[in-house]
């Protein structure tokens, strides 16, 4: 099996570029379709490819495990499907193939490749890719390898090492930066767009530094109900924000919508009857739920994701001595898994490791079904039990041993020899062990 990765991150494209390759969590399920049968029905010919994809505000990352890499269809396939050309697509994508696409995904996991460094929201997002790709029927033996061992590795790192202790998350980071505007955010009125994960990080810091009022704007009123009891804020209607923008001093957006939902006219309009007092605005979301144009507004401070990337970049000497840590667990993860896809690829005389070990499971199966057929045979006539389970087990010991003690006494003596060090090997290694122990 080949294993190919082709993604766009905050480090590799710009915000309005991602914006076009963001897929909601409903999109997958029919996204995967769609590019599986384009790779089923390419020119190389790829049928029962595995695919997932993992798109959140900072990247969109398609995996794929098929038994020869197709890098080339699966770009053509994402810039057709964001409508840019594959050339565009290239030059703000990377793609891999085999252990860099283990490396990849275990950085990714680990939060090492995240805008905030360490940040664990990625984590659950991976998660929840992989379950949608599982539900669609695209997820294989290989892909679910691949990201088990991502969520065991990351599991490691942030349990090992101080990788996420000094980071700053983006709803600090908001914070942070609102804190530099108004000299007390008790003062605030703060209105949140949205009621996703995001959303809900925001609400809990800027609760914790008590606003003069908080409130939930959702197109769902139940889960906006919800998240404004939960921080004695209020609900209300997407539909009624253009009237009530002015209202607030802080907005905090966060939604799945593909267009934007606050437009330059409503914050010109905000803005007028607040006589021009300043705004503060934050847009997380990918696709903008805010039209860029308004950060031109001179009484509006708008940040999107990428401009609180410095905002986050902090405790840099700390975090390197963390990241050491995190790559040797990394690196010891990314050997473990070639091995073991290398255990899964045939070998030109052998015919591969697997199908012997699966040889060699049917045959001890269906020794020991006879062995146990027997038994119950000895044991419906009445015989004792204890001479049945001795019978049984000297049954079982003389069907494994019998080619291998065949083997010892055939052949020149050479092959006697090697094969006598092969049995040791094989058959007495425990109690070398053992005996090495002291037991």
């Amino acid at each position: 099996m080949a294993v190919w990765a082709l993604g766009i991150n905050h480090t590799t494209a710009p915000l309005d570029l991602r914006g076009r390759f963001a897929f909601a969590l409903d999109q997958i399920a029919p996204t995967l379709q769609g590019l599986r049968q384009s790779l089923a029905g390419s020119a190389a010919r790829h049928p029962g490819v595995e695919t997932a994809i993992i798109s959140t505000c900072n990247r969109t990352e398609i995996y794929c495990a098929g038994d020869q890499p197709a890098l080339d269809h699966t770009l053509g396939w994402l810039a057709q499907s964001g409508g840019v050309s594959p050339a565009l697509l290239r030059s703000h994508s990377y793609t891999l193939e085999d252990s860099l696409v283990a490396r990849h995904a275990f950085r990714v996991a680990s939060g090492l490749d995240s805008m905030v460094l360490g940040e664990a929201q990625i984590l659950g997002q991976m998660k929840d890719a992989v379950r949608a790709a599982e539900t669609a029927g695209a997820l294989g033996t290989t892909l679910n390898q691949l990201f088990q061992r991502s969520f065991a590795v990351a599991k490691e790192v942030r349990t090992s090492t101080d990788i996420g202790a000094h980071s700053i998350s983006m709803a600090a980071a908001a914070v942070r930066l609102a804190g530099q505007l108004f000299e007390d955010l008790s003062q605030i009125k703060v209105l949140f767009v949205g009621a996703g994960e995001m959303i809900e990080l925001c609400t809990t810091h800027f609760a914790a530094k008590n606003p003069k009022q908080i409130a939930i704007a959702n197109r769902t009123l139940e889960r906006g109900e919800k998240l404004a009891t939960r921080f004695g804020g209020e609900v209300m209607r997407l539909a009624d924000l253009p009237e009530r923008l002015h209202e607030f001093d802080a907005v905090i957006s966060c939604t799945a919508s593909s267009l934007p939902i606050i437009g330059l006219g409503a914050v010109e309009r905000a803005l007028k009857k607040r006589r021009h007092r300043p705004m503060f605005m934050v847009d997380l979301a990918v696709p903008r739920d805010i039209e860029p144009e308004v950060k031109a507004l001179g009484d509006v401070y708008l940040y999107t994701v990428d401009d609180l990337a410095t905002v986050v970049q902090t405790a840099q000497a700390n975090r390197q001595a963390a990241v050491a840590q995190a790559e040797a667990i990394i690196d010891a993860g990314v050997q473990s898994f070639m091995h073991w896809m290398e255990l899964r690829s045939p070998t030109a005389a052998e015919g591969g490791v697997v199908p012997l070990i699966q040889q060699l499971n049917a045959q001890t199966d269906a020794w020991r079904a006879a062995e146990i057929a027997r038994a119950k045979k000895l044991l419906a006539k009445g015989e004792d039990m204890d001479a049945v389970l001795e019978a049984l087990s000297r049954g079982l010991t003389q069907k494994m041993l019998h080619g291998t003690l065949a083997e010892l006494r055939a052949g020149d003596a050479e092959t006697r020899a090697q094969t006598a060090q092969t049995v040791s090997r094989l058959f007495l290694r425990s109690q070398s062990k053992t005996a090495g122990n002291g037991l």
